[in-house]
């Protein structure tokens, strides 16, 4: 292991084990893994996954949670969510994810003060700090941590720690809510959801690899996939059935971005403005 990434791991151990017990915000991606099996071995017991079961978030996901967690095993716990009944949030302002964290993170707040956990961990890292985050506030207003960010990962740092921990997730792509697949001001519905989720895995399904399923509006759709699955996405018999269940999927237009998948595409309107 490379002596910088060996300090910042033994860093986070000694940080996690310093904290008594953490109850950790777990989706089961490459960050909040990584943060899982460091807090296993620092605190034993003492560390808690609790996954948000929500209509944002694809049913995979949340099996995948619970079966990374029972393979690090770590008593898991889910918490079912329904942020689709808060007219706010559904109206989709560019404060949406910090409507959501604030929610979220506010019941993990509760649950570990009623548990006498000492505290709330998430696996935000340096790489989520460049971008648009406002999810980040609240969780830093409700006291919440971040000890991949405390002890100064950057991204490629948690999938190197990653391998070499054993972990599966290290090459794992990037994941996000389904809400962030919807542009601002535009309303967030379970169908919209729906669509995207089902479309989304077809792409997936396809081989084509870090899908975003763009739902631009009711008639269009943006597909972004990794710049090397772009000649893939637009061979001629992949190009046909891409269309032909897009076009299942309610949409008239169906575009590919060009520039390829990237972290906050939605935000650059809001850089703009």
């Amino acid at each position: 292991m490379d002596s910088n990434l060996k300090d910042k791991y033994c860093q986070l151990k000694k940080s996690l084990g310093n904290m008594g017990s953490a109850l950790l915000a777990f989706s089961g991606g490459v960050d909040s893994t990584l943060l899982l099996a460091v807090g296993k071995e620092a605190l034993g017991e003492n560390c808690i996954a609790v996954t948000i079961h929500s209509p944002l978030h694809p049913v995979p996901m949340l099996e995948g949670a619970a079966a990374m967690a029972t393979r690090i095993n770590v008593e898991h716990i889910t918490v079912a969510t329904d942020e689709l009944e808060n007219e706010s949030f559904c109206a989709n302002p560019p404060e949406r994810c910090y409507l959501c964290k604030h929610d979220r993170f506010g019941k993990l707040v509760e649950m570990a003060t009623r548990e006498g956990i000492s505290e709330v961990i998430d696996g935000t890292q340096l790489g989520d700090i460049g971008d648009y985050r406002p999810g980040v506030e609240a969780a830093a207003e409700l006291g919440v941590r971040s000890p991949l960010l405390e002890a100064g990962f950057q991204k490629f740092e948690v999938r190197a720690l990653s391998r070499e921990l054993g972990l599966s997730t290290w090459n794992h792509p990037s994941s996000t809510c389904l809400a962030t697949r919807i542009p601002y001001s535009e309303k967030i519905t379970r169908e919209k959801l729906s669509i995207i989720e089902s479309g989304e895995r077809f792409l997936t399904d396809l081989g084509l690899s870090q899908v975003r399923l763009r739902y631009v509006d009711d008639r269009t759709a943006r597909i972004e996939v990794s710049a090397a699955s772009i000649p893939t996405l637009a061979s001629d018999g992949t190009r046909q059935r891409v269309l032909n269940r897009m076009m299942d999927l309610g949409f008239i237009y169906v575009t590919v971005d060009l520039a390829g998948y990237r972290t906050g595409a939605l935000n650059e309107v809001l850089r703009e403005t």
